[in-house]
């Protein structure tokens, strides 16, 4: 794990070196079991420390006491919970992030427990979940440490909880899931000079390891199949494309349709000649955060074995405003044969998603098909930084998708796909356009897509706020934060693995 900590499981037993965490409510009781471990006057001094700073309780709040009188632990840190109504939706991975957050660098030992609590082992493995996330740091290419690093090398955590055995089998999936997070930041947060193409490639089919079987399309068969909306975005590169295509065959039967995971790939994108302003073009790295997103589910769910077929495709390009390059006013023709008038250069991530899909859905026949892709500033002005944009054809999927959402925090919001979308980008010269203009540009650019899955269930998730300069929480300190990984997992997990 490239997370800087280590997580282990014990039973509940007596403070020891390191510090020592404990839990509390707004009412500020401690456990039975927490009354164990500090004993008497540890209990005494929690609470004449929480009086003394006024401390609350509150949820996602700690009070730090160093060298506490009484008790062997280096540290004492009371974490507040909150009000019962907060502790009956309590999100765990939340609070094994803010937990980890608290104890950064040092040897902790976290009694899970308090009043009326019942801690599962699903539970403990979720916080360490989010403890493994919160921990996440991209500094590789930092060649001086800061001087209060720690010179042990990061994180150890050790789980106190009546059954541990249970919470060890938990957390052994959660790993292979927080495993697939922290790849896909890796690859968002590298510089793209690092992360080109053939690169990006490389390192996807480097699943092949936990036996997914990996095929890349180089642009010599790109050609064979009449890829030519692909290919026209990266004419302008001196860094020629690839397509990815990952099949994990966990089900019973190999010949059971498959989910389809399709991800935008474009490794920098300048624009092309539609070129953007420099202002802020260096985040433009993270322009292929779909396309780690489905390289992180695929290594979650091969690690864990999980009972599905899966297929994973993405695209990888750059967009390069070279003598080369493609231009406003071309024609294009793309795999299915549709063309497509090109408008705007820097709508390059459709014409790439649309190659894909029509041969993913060709080829492999799924069940249903979700593209995730850094797609459209206009989410971002719609939706802000926080949700991502969900656009379906089908009520079910989408159904699914906002629920896992909601359950693991990767939160969506569904909008409209409608008539007057399709009018929009109705081409005079070609069967469309590459874009519908201004007004609606989140929808246009689903619709556009639209136009490539045939009937196949299909969901477009527009990440553009979400994938990349993420917003900082308490499992994430990341640029990139990995985006889409737990959520697709979830949805996996909990409607197409078999039991």
């Amino acid at each position: 794990m490239a997370d800087g900590i280590t997580i282990s499981f014990g039973p509940v037993g007596p403070a020891g070196p390191g510090d020592l965490v404990v839990f509390v409510g707004d009412d500020l009781s401690l456990s039975g079991a927490a009354r164990d471990v500090l004993g008497s006057a540890g209990a005494d001094l929690v609470a004449r420390a929480t009086a003394s700073e006024r401390f609350k309780g509150r949820s996602l709040t700690a009070l730090t006491l160093p060298a506490p009188a009484g008790i062997e632990a280096d540290r004492l840190v009371v974490v507040g919970l909150g009000t019962e109504k907060d502790r009956a939706k309590l999100d765990w991975p939340v609070l094994g992030g803010f937990t980890a957050g608290k104890v950064s660098g040092r040897t902790a030992r976290v009694l899970l427990d308090w009043p009326g609590a019942q801690v599962s082992g699903e539970n403990a493995g979720e916080f360490a979940l989010g403890a493994r996330l919160r921990s996440y740091s991209f500094d590789r290419y930092k060649t001086k440490k800061k001087p209060d690093a720690d010179e042990n090398g990061g994180t150890s955590l050790t789980l106190m909880l009546a059954e541990p055995a249970g919470a060890e089998a938990a957390a052994k999936a959660g790993e292979a899931v927080a495993e697939g997070v922290v790849l896909a930041r890796d690859l968002i947060n590298e510089p793209p000079n690092v992360l080109f193409p053939e690169e990006f490639a490389r390192r996807a089919a480097e699943l092949s390891k936990l036996g997914v079987e990996v095929e890349i399309i180089d642009p010599a068969r790109m050609r064979e199949l009449e890829m030519g909306a692909i290919l026209a975005v990266a004419q302008g590169s001196a860094r020629e494309p690839r397509i990815v295509v990952m099949r994990w065959n966990g089900a019973a039967d190999r010949s059971d349709p498959p989910v389809a995971l399709i991800g935008k790939g474009v490794v920098f994108d300048s624009g092309g000649v539609s070129i953007k302003s420099a202002g802020g073009m260096e985040d433009m790295k993270g322009d292929m955060g779909g396309a780690a997103a489905v390289v992180g589910t695929l290594h979650a769910l091969a690690s864990r074995k999980a009972k599905v077929n899966v297929v994973g495709a993405i695209g990888i390009v750059e967009n390069m405003p070279d003598g080369a390059a493609y231009r406003p006013s071309d024609i294009v023709t793309s795999m299915s044969g549709q063309t497509i008038e090109v408008i705007n250069t820097d709508a390059e991530g459709r014409l790439v998603l649309a190659d894909v899909i029509w041969h993913v859905q060709g080829t492999y026949k799924p069940k249903f098909m979700i593209d995730l892709a850094t797609l459209t500033g206009a989410i971002i002005v719609a939706l802000g930084q926080d949700i991502a944009g969900l656009f379906s054809n089908d009520d079910d999927l989408a159904a699914r998708i906002t629920a896992a959402g909601e359950a693991t925090g990767e939160k969506v919001w569904r909008m409209p796909l409608i008539p007057a979308y399709d009018k929009a980008i109705d081409s005079k010269f070609a069967d469309m356009k590459n874009t519908g203009g201004r007004h609606g540009g989140a929808a246009t650019a689903a619709t556009f897509i639209k136009r490539f899955v045939n009937d196949v269930p299909w969901a477009h998730l527009d990440i553009a706020g979400v994938g990349m300069s993420s917003s900082a929480n308490e499992i994430n300190r990341s640029w990139g934060a990995g985006w889409g990984v737990r959520l697709l997992d979830r949805l996996v997990r909990e409607h197409y693995e078999a039991r």
